[in-house]
């Protein structure tokens, strides 16, 4: 009986799901609807493109704000649910842990592709053709990207090479404090960087934030700089030898309650005596061993702070595990999970820990000239939280440039120029493409000219006259871009990043490929309980009748 009212319940395909599981299929069912997601999706980030770029403000779950016109961040803290516009979310993830950078080209290039190839369906073009074509354009991309190269890097030490192409990643987000942050981030990495080039660690370089008037306040570090102060009256230490505990210093206490019974003042007097001889057993064998710093991964009680004061020794209390992994890293320590002193092999180095005053805000500072454990830290002052948040995503972004031209040291024209000569040479190659293909390879060109539109539109000049001094000039010159302050098309010192463009061509292509190939989109019924009920205008009248009915 089952079983019929099974087959009588559904026929076809949606018969086959459990009851509340969606299913779309065919052109206008799932390739259209998947399109539209992530064209919709890449709209949202594509207001916040180049200098002149909108903030947006995203509220989480759990109440935290962030003002930013960072992809990034956008992407990371959105909620996104449709399954589609999660692959172009994907892509755009993989870009920043990639490479650092691009992550709003990847979102708005694909976004672009997609509703350039919604067109070609609809004039009745099958997806494997539109496939076809647009690998074909991007294989013609990577065979003109090395000759469109304008700047290569010879010595990464060289400020008057390695600066404007800083300048120009730092000016996309925080334009008018470009040349504030960027002779910070060059010295920073310059401290840093070790003989092999090839060993340059991001991680090395840290930022602190402290709130000041302004960011041109912002200063260089040489060390480590933890945000807190030291715990004991002890400031300074050279030559110290540091300790790393990822523990409370503090007597450990029992599970279960307890009653004790004090029949005198003798009785009171003794209570705690074990407790501190353990206690200062425990310091003094660490003071034995040499170590002059103590770092605490939680509290730190007051009779262990009355000993660690009593022996000179420094403590600095950490609260985050994040941040004493760091300390670990930065002075070759162990991290102990257990009271003692630490071997030989577990004791961290330092050539000074010290403690400064920068705006009555005490920091404490790791240095260590060893050249493998070498860190930088940028102090960035501003007046608000989130104008320190984006500097220190401009920051972050400099520095893995950085990584890129240790990698890949070519650089490529900016400000609009390269995507309009990319553009150029796709078109012209699609002029003489034979077949079906050719429609594909000429809308691949033309969705690289959304990156100079966007700029244009954003820093609200004409795009459309623009674009066309665009293609006029750089027929001439390969250095000329779209001038954000007076709206028109000269030589301006903007430079991209060959393996940040290539990366981004690639996985914006890659997640269109792989939207395109879908037919059919099958969703099974959420689980869990039914969703809770919206409240209604009536809803107050409604509670308040049945109240006073009984």
């Amino acid at each position: 009986m089952g079983t019929i009212q099974m087959l009588q319940a559904g026929s076809g395909f949606q018969g086959m799901l459990k009851e509340g599981a969606r299913h779309y299929a065919g052109l206008e069912e799932a390739i259209l609807r998947n399109i539209e997601a992530c064209v919709q999706m890449s709209k949202i980030t594509r207001t916040s493109l180049g200098p002149m770029g909108m903030n947006k403000i995203v509220v989480t779950n759990l109440d935290k704000i962030y003002i930013t016109s960072d992809a990034a961040t956008l992407i990371e803290e959105m909620e996104i649910h449709h399954p589609a516009a999660k692959m172009l979310a994907m892509a755009a993830k993989t870009q920043e842990s990639e490479v650092g950078d691009g992550t709003n080209f990847v979102l708005i290039f694909a976004g672009e592709l997609l509703q350039q190839a919604e067109g070609l369906l609809k004039m009745g073009l099958h997806p494997s053709e539109i496939l076809i074509g647009y690998e074909k354009a991007y294989k013609k991309c990577l065979e003109i990207l090395p000759t469109l190269v304008t700047s290569t890097i010879k010595d990464i030490s060289n400020k008057e090479e390695v600066l404007p192409c800083l300048l120009s990643v730092a000016s996309t987000k925080l334009y008018g404090y470009e040349n504030v942050l960027a002779p910070l981030i060059f010295e920073a990495c310059g401290y840093i960087m070790p003989k092999n080039h090839t060993n340059f660690d991001v991680d090395n370089v840290r930022v602190a934030k402290i709130m000041g008037p302004s960011i041109n306040d912002s200063t260089l570090m040489h060390g480590l700089v933890v945000v807190r102060g030291a715990e004991t009256s002890v400031t300074s230490v050279k030559d110290a030898k540091v300790a790393v505990y990822n523990c409370p210093i503090e007597a450990n206490q029992g599970e279960t309650k307890g009653t004790v019974l004090l029949k005198n003042a003798e009785e009171l007097m003794n209570y705690t005596k074990t407790e501190e001889k353990h206690m200062e057993d425990f310091i003094r064998s660490v003071s034995e061993a040499g170590i002059n710093v103590v770092v605490a991964g939680g509290n730190v009680s007051d009779v262990a702070l009355h000993f660690l004061e009593k022996y000179h020794i420094m403590v600095v209390k950490i609260m985050s595990k994040f941040e004493l992994r760091r300390i670990a890293n930065a002075t070759g320590a162990v991290m102990l999970v257990r009271y003692g002193p630490p071997t030989p092999e577990e004791v961290g180095r330092c050539d000074e820990v010290k403690v400064e005053e920068i705006s009555s805000q005490k920091v404490t500072i790791f240095k260590r000239e060893k050249e493998e454990c070498r860190m930088a830290t940028i102090i960035i002052r501003a007046s608000t939280n989130s104008l320190m948040d984006d500097a220190e995503r401009t920051i972050n972004d400099c520095v893995n440039t950085i990584k890129c031209m240790v990698r890949d040291p070519r650089f490529l024209p900016g400000a609009g120029a390269i995507e309009i000569l990319l553009a150029n040479e796709i078109q012209k190659y699609a002029a003489i493409t034979p077949g079906l293909d050719q429609y594909s390879i000429q809308k691949f060109g033309q969705s690289l000219e959304i990156i100079p539109r966007t700029i244009a539109e954003n820093c609200g000049h004409k795009a459309e006259d623009l674009i066309a001094a665009l293609y006029s000039e750089c027929q001439k010159s390969k250095t000329v871009g779209i001038d954000i302050e007076s709206g028109t098309v000269k030589e301006v010192k903007v430079y991209d990043s060959y393996e940040v463009k290539m990366w981004a061509i690639r996985l914006a292509l890659d997640a269109v490929l792989t939207i395109l190939k879908i037919d059919q989109l099958i969703m099974a019924k959420p689980a869990g309980g039914p969703k809770q009920r919206v409240p209604r205008p009536g809803d107050a009248a409604d509670e308040q009748f049945q109240l006073s009915s009984f």
